[in-house]
């Protein structure tokens, strides 16, 4: 019997040490059956047997079972696509520490853009605050910084909301988006690095979530070119640039146009969805994702009841299309003002000096 109880002992200080690395309050969790328990340290996150509302959990806990956590409907960030919300278990946690990961150095643009938008939700639905971007002076030279008037265009974010950090080395991006993941004054952190340096290890990536998870906001890391390698973020998405459909219009789809900024996201890790792979258009008007459906094999453009491009003011429908062109003659039969001038003609039967 000494030699049971010494064991679920054990097994329940591993659960333990497993919830404070997740990030969950080791109170949150519930001892198994003649399991011992200890002291609980917050009076009011533990109740005993004899409680009569023991079995009514306070309603700011977060409940673990089997692994999985159940949050408050609040505690996510929707981006629009149900089918990726519904894929994440009600959208990207909001504090917490999320990974965008981009294969190459050219989907930085794809990354840099998915992170934006992110950033333009979250100040839609909250306070306007400014939004901190920390990365190095090699990330920045390769991928360059985000134009002032797209921000203000396609994510209604200002350009005086976005600050930059531009670390020289590694090391300072860790320590200032640290710092920076603490500050109840920021609407979101957003650290962008390139490779797949030795620092960034799981170390580092626990301090940016517990920072997160203390401060209530969100910070995105931003990989580049990187490997997928573990990190403590509880969701990865896998980020790529996908081909614009054409912009709608009354009349239908405008021949020849480029249509709204999308994307091909892929659930690379998550705690609570299985992998999954989706194409969003982001909507810069509504300032929301839209799911790109399939039929019959071919992707079609998210529905928008209101049209991108407006009709002719001039009349209700289109202007016709054009006919044959009769203005210019066939080809091998210039007309008589177009012949060369005796000068140019001899000068053309000149024989061409080698040399």
């Amino acid at each position: 019997m000494a030699t049971s109880a010494v064991a679920r002992e054990t097994v329940f200080a591993l659960r333990r040490q497993i919830a404070k690395i997740e990030g969950t309050l080791p109170e949150r969790l519930q001892a198994p059956a003649g399991a011992p328990v200890d002291a609980p340290r917050n009076p009011t996150a533990d109740v005993t047997p004899q409680d009569p509302t023991a079995d009514i959990p306070p309603k700011n806990l977060t409940i673990v079972r089997r692994g999985l956590a159940v949050a408050p409907p609040d505690a996510f960030l929707r981006t629009g696509a149900e089918g990726l919300d519904t894929a994440l278990g009600g959208g990207l946690p909001k504090a917490a520490l999320s990974e965008i990961h981009g294969a190459a150095t050219r989907d930085a643009g794809a990354v840099a853009g998915f992170a934006l938008s992110l950033v333009g939700l979250i100040l839609k639905q909250g306070p306007r605050l400014p939004v901190l971007w920390i990365g190095t002076a090699e990330i920045f030279r390769e991928a360059g910084f985000p134009y002032a008037t797209g921000l203000h265009r396609l994510f209604g974010i200002e350009p005086e909301q976005l600050l930059f950090s531009e670390a020289p080395r590694l090391l300072d991006a860790l320590w200032t988006a640290e710092e920076a993941a603490r500050m109840t004054a920021l609407a979101a952190v957003i650290l962008e690095i390139r490779g797949s340096p030795q620092r960034l290890d799981l170390t580092a990536t626990r301090r940016l979530h517990a920072r997160a998870q203390s401060a209530g906001r969100p910070v995105f890391l931003l990989r580049q070119a990187g490997e997928p390698e573990p990190t403590a973020a509880p969701v990865r998405l896998i980020l790529s640039a996908a081909p614009s459909a054409p912009r709608q219009t009354i009349a239908g789809p405008l021949a020849g146009s480029i249509g709204r900024p999308a994307f091909t996201v892929s659930i690379g890790k998550s705690r609570t969805a299985l992998p999954g792979q989706f194409t969003l258009e982001w909507n810069p008007d509504e300032c929301s994702f839209e799911e790109r459906r399939t039929r019959e094999g071919r992707q079609e453009p998210a529905a928008n009841p209101v049209p991108v491009v407006s009709a002719s003011r001039r009349g209700k429908d289109p202007a016709p299309a054009s006919g044959a062109v009769l203005a210019f003659a066939a080809v091998g039969s210039p007309a008589a003002g177009d012949q060369p001038s005796p000068g140019e003609r001899a000068a053309h039967r000149r024989p061409r000096r080698a040399g």
